[in-house]
């Protein structure tokens, strides 16, 4: 029996590949026109990292991380998330020391232990910004902005935005009481984690998913009633720049995110083509993370958007991206003379910075012009004992369902000329 893909995982094919890359290159392009730059971390980190930054008492971190030791017998975890990781790179090269506003942005894979089902995967992928060293409304706008910006790009048009502010440390513990006061006769109600949660981290009751738990959140007093003055300022200035930039967003009073690191912005990208997992992405504020990393006091915010999320959210609203088709060209030969021009002709086409291929299977003629019409070539060269004898070769333009004899030394200036027909 054939060994299968670890469960939860998936096999990106060809014929799929070319939407993930034209979705990578555009985040690319977003990312440049806000001015982010790229970097890249390593798919495993620490698990000290995540325990400390994420939260103890995150599903994330008690549940879903993958940890193992090494040889060395050093405890790590493939990476469930991608801003920590970052915040850790920030720091371990001193880049606050160089560019006091950092701008970020990142793509590739994350791990969770999860149940998988629709929109959700053990290996899932992440597009992500960063912004670190600015208090100001205005850069969680900017970014809620990038992340729109970009899958509207992609023409995706049932989006919602879920906005919150989960409060500074301060608020946050007032309104933990509060909770606390609320839940304290509602326990029975509860599942057993948010049972465990009651006492040392009443805020993750908000995140569960539960429908008994969601019955019993939905009855809880909303957050921003309780933000301290410099939480409130600061939510109604992210409100007011979203109504400059006439960004529509509806309030969510119990969103929190299922990471501890948040401090007062807490959003959400939602899809209505999703079901239950129906938010493409999201983020917030967390001014407290790099100093929990052991580094000074600098404020951040950033995002996270779902590559799977999105691809479903493209193909429930039936949406064709535009993906560049390369012009390939393909080499059919008859006899083995002309197999060994053929290889040569190969060579000079791709050393002039043209796509070429041949069989290299013993086939047919008709065989290898099947092959050429399957791999989706536009031209075709055609090389038998008549060409061969003439120092010619026959192209075939499969487009335009034409065919003549040129001279072989003038084959890549007719190819880039054909080209830009």
């Amino acid at each position: 029996m054939p060994i299968k893909a670890p469960r939860g995982t998936k096999d990106i094919l060809p014929q799929e590949v070319g939407v993930w890359q034209y979705l990578e290159e555009t985040f690319r392009e977003v990312c440049s026109l806000f001015s982010y730059q790229e970097i890249k971390t390593p798919v495993f980190e620490e698990a000290a990292l995540f325990v400390r930054g994420v939260g103890e008492d995150t599903d994330i971190v008690s549940k879903e991380m993958y940890n193992f030791k090494d040889k060395g017998g050093r405890e790590l975890s493939l990476r469930p998330e991608g801003t920590a990781p970052i915040i850790r790179a920030y720091l371990e090269h001193s880049l606050y020391k160089e560019i006091p506003l950092l701008k970020l942005y990142y793509s590739g894979p994350m791990f969770r232990y999860d149940r998988p089902q629709a929109g959700r995967w053990r290996q899932f992928h992440h597009l992500g910004v960063e912004a670190i060293g600015s208090p100001q409304p205005a850069l969680d706008g900017e970014v809620i902005a990038l992340a729109l910006y970009f899958l509207k790009r992609l023409k995706i048009k049932e989006l919602n935005l879920q906005l919150n502010s989960v409060g500074c440390p301060t608020c946050r513990k007032t309104y933990q009481e509060v909770l606390q006061k609320h839940l304290k006769d509602k326990l029975p109600l509860l599942c057993s984690d948010c049972q465990n949660r009651f006492l040392n981290n009443p805020l993750r009751i908000l995140d569960c998913k539960k429908e008994s738990c969601q019955e019993v959140v939905r009855t809880i007093p909303p957050i921003f009633d309780y933000l301290c003055g410099d939480c409130r300022e600061h939510f109604e200035g992210i409100k007011e720049y979203l109504e400059e930039m006439k960004i529509k967003y509806i309030l969510a009073p119990h969103l929190v995110r299922g990471l501890d690191y948040y401090t007062k912005t807490a959003f959400e990208i939602t899809s209505t083509h999703l079901g239950a997992q129906n938010a493409l992405g999201g983020g917030g504020r967390y001014d407290g993370l790099v100093e929990t990393c052991g580094g000074p006091s600098i404020p951040a915010v950033g995002m996270a958007l779902g590559v799977e999320r999105i691809i479903i959210a493209l193909q429930e609203e039936r949406i064709e991206l535009p993906l560049k088709k390369k012009e390939e060209t393909f080499i059919a030969t008859v006899g083995e003379e002309a197999k060994r021009e053929g290889f040569k002709l190969l060579s000079q086409l791709r050393a002039a910075g043209l796509a070429a291929d041949l069989d290299y299977r013993p086939s047919s003629l008709k065989a290898q012009m099947r092959q050429g019409d399957k791999k989706g070539a536009r031209f075709v060269i055609i090389i038998g004992e008549e060409e061969l004898k003439k120092g010619l070769v026959s192209l075939r333009d499969l487009r335009q369902g034409k065919q003549e004899e040129i001279k072989k030394e003038e084959v890549i200036k007719v190819l880039k000329e054909r080209r830009k027909l």
